[in-house]
């Protein structure tokens, strides 16, 4: 794991979804990141988490009978965490937006299914003027569904 889960009180929310909103500025259908339970700004990593549930948007044409959690969602949602950890604790200049600009080695190891919590891992590898490189894991309970680097541009 990039981050010691053993480090992580998951009972304890220290972001809440207003903190959130304050930095990203995903709304409605789009907002993939409820909530970020440990924050760490020395090595530039945070965990966090987006519950499902059955009236999610994608349940009903993904896969129907066997809904699935689509991937392209789960790699948003660990670009949004990179995106907090990003502009809370890389680059605090108010007004900047950390957009894709790409993803490389993603790996799709596991399904979410509604009604699970995704557990998502970020932390931030390398940084330049325009482009930041943040590795990212995704888990849906104990096992490992997700993992790639996700390549940000600020805008």
């Amino acid at each position: 794991m990039l981050v010691d889960l053993s480090r992580v009180d998951f009972s304890k929310v220290v972001i809440g979804i207003e903190q959130i909103r304050a930095v990203n500025a995903h709304r409605y259908e789009f907002e993939m990141l409820d909530g970020i339970y440990y924050l760490n700004a020395e090595d530039r990593s945070a965990v966090g988490f987006k519950k499902t549930s059955m009236n999610d948007f994608w349940v009903r044409g993904h896969i129907p009978g066997r809904p699935l959690m689509p991937g392209v969602l789960i790699a948003e949602a660990a670009g949004q965490l990179c995106s907090y950890v990003y502009r809370t604790v890389i680059n605090k200049r108010p007004g900047i937006f950390l957009g894709f600009a790409g993803l490389e080695n993603v790996k799709f190891r596991g399904m979410v299914q509604p009604g699970e919590t995704v557990i998502l891992i970020a932390k931030a590898r390398e940084e330049r003027h325009r482009r930041i490189v943040c590795d990212t894991q995704a888990l849906a309970g104990d096992k490992l569904v997700f993992e790639g680097e996700v390549v940000g541009m600020p805008f």
